[in-house]
């Protein structure tokens, strides 16, 4: 008779609970008996059918609800202009479903002479949903049909970004609601089709953290292949290989990232080379986009009758200045008393892409919020700065919609109004950096720390030695009262 061996039960991990951690979240559960209370053991004990996970599916579903009622005028009368930016439900789905030929048949990057102003994997994205589409032609009801299939898959991998950032910090699962119920998520989810980014980057950053950094590679370079700003993660990947001495972690990431990148391009490029050409051909050329800081000084400029920035100055300027945050960004991760989180840097990274970039659309704040939630998870700031991008969000219809319908001024936004929206964005975005930045150089405000952990999110830099430190004035955080504890390597049970 075969010996039988004792089931073996994964280790639970302790939960961190918003409502002990979060000072805002704590004056908000009145409601539901106040804060869990110290005996409890969150994690531990399993709460039975509503896990941390199905909630955050159910809570991303009703986001997701209130996502498609934000559309609903332009659903139920279509998206004619101005209309479409007085009742802000604009989305790029059904203009580019109607003038780029998607509704005709036209599939970027395999029909010749198609031009697409996206990359590679985004065009491919593009194609494929217009052809679940049924029928012919570019009536209301085929655009209709291809914005509510694209907002369907675009809900998918908002709920699949959700778990993976709940899975990512495994103490911490909670901090992904931040993500399931962003603002600017249900804003301006639908607007473009970033969310596949988005998700592919935090497949990425998953399996960094589990130190499969083959397969990290690969999904941040089929990121980059949606949306370049994935790639911006290896910079953060690269000083931390620095900091720890541990550049074989950085070689593999960037190898797996390039070939991935390449896998999926050099098809492309040699089908299509004038196609394949034209979104890099496109992004050099343009002039400052809508809402980004160039766009805003030259529209003051304007006003006041000084020399505006041409595409040529502003490309200049837009990358000296984002050289100068990556080379600030490099000299913290060096110099800070403690290895900072690859989040953290993450955050930063690519918060200076979008503050000195000369395009800033609405929907890029969905870059940000998973990267927030990683970096800094305090619900106060977050909601300071997802009501400025509020602000800018409706502002940004009000001025499109007074641009294309030529209305009187009485009844229309002012472009000084305008302008003071696309400031107070950069303003809440540059403080949330400043924020980021003050618990790298003073690790006890960093609230993922002060729970006790290293790097959830570093993989192979969790609780790593300095192999390379800038030393400065401050002490090293040897000489410092505050000690991280060494990194968990706890299986995640059935609750979360």
């Amino acid at each position: 008779m075969q010996e039988t061996k004792p089931h073996r039960q994964r280790e639970r991990v302790r939960f961190v609970v918003p409502s002990r951690s979060d000072s805002l979240l704590r004056n908000f559960t009145e409601l539901v008996g106040g804060p869990l209370g110290r005996h409890s053991s969150p994690g531990k004990i399993s709460p039975g059918p509503f896990t941390v996970e199905r909630v955050l599916i159910i809570l991303t579903v009703l986001a997701a609800l209130l996502a498609v009622l934000a559309k609903d005028y332009c659903r139920a009368n279509g998206w004619e202009t101005p209309s479409q930016f007085y009742a802000t439900c604009y989305s790029d789905f059904p203009e580019l479903f109607k003038n780029r030929g998607l509704g005709d048949g036209s599939f970027p990057f395999f029909t010749q002479g198609s031009l697409f102003e996206y990359p590679v994997l985004m065009g491919i994205i593009a194609g494929l949903t217009a052809l679940l589409v049924p029928g012919k032609g570019v009536g209301n009801e085929r655009i209709l049909g291809y914005f509510d299939v694209n907002a369907t898959l675009i809900v998918a991998a908002w709920i699949v970004t959700v778990l993976l950032t709940a899975r990512i910090n495994r103490r911490r699962p909670w901090d992904a609601a931040m993500v399931a119920l962003a603002p600017g998520i249900i804003l301006a989810g639908f607007i473009n089709w970033d969310m596949w980014a988005v998700v592919l980057l935090a497949l990425g950053m998953y399996f960094f953290s589990r130190e499969k950094m083959v397969w990290a590679g690969i999904f941040i370079g089929l990121g980059t292949a949606t949306k370049l700003y994935p790639l911006l993660i290896l910079g953060a990947v690269l000083v931390l290989a620095l900091r720890t001495g541990r550049l074989r972690a950085f070689f593999i990431t960037a190898g797996a990232t390039v070939a991935s990148w390449l896998a999926v391009n050099l098809p492309f490029a040699a089908i299509d080379p004038a196609g394949w050409r034209y979104f890099f051909e496109f992004t050099q050329n343009r002039p400052a986009g809508y809402s980004s800081p160039w766009f805003a000084f030259n529209l003051a400029a304007d006003r006041l009758h000084w020399t505006q920035l041409n595409a040529a100055t502003i490309n200049s300027l837009a990358l000296y200045l984002f050289v100068i945050a990556c080379a600030l960004i490099g000299i913290l991760a060096l110099t800070a008393p403690r290895r900072p989180r690859l989040a953290q840097l993450a955050f930063l990274i690519v918060a200076a892409f979008i503050l000195t970039n000369k395009v800033y659309s609405p929907q890029f704040v969905i870059w940000l919020i998973p990267l927030l939630a990683l970096a800094r998870p305090r619900w106060r700031d977050f909601l300071i700065w997802q009501a400025a991008e509020g602000l800018h969000w409706a502002a940004i219809w009000m001025y499109l919609g007074q641009a294309t319908s030529g209305g009187a001024p009485q009844h229309n936004i002012d472009m000084s109004a305008y302008v003071l929206a696309v400031v107070l964005h950069m303003v809440a975005t540059a403080y949330l950096m400043a924020r980021v930045v003050m618990d790298i150089w003073d690790p006890s405000q960093d609230p993922v720390r002060a729970s006790g952990e290293d790097d959830p999110h570093g993989g192979p830099f969790a609780g790593a030695k300095d192999w390379l430190r800038i030393h400065l004035a401050r002490p090293s955080a040897s000489t410092l009262p505050w000690r991280p504890k060494a990194p968990l390597r706890e299986e995640i049970g059935s609750d979360g």
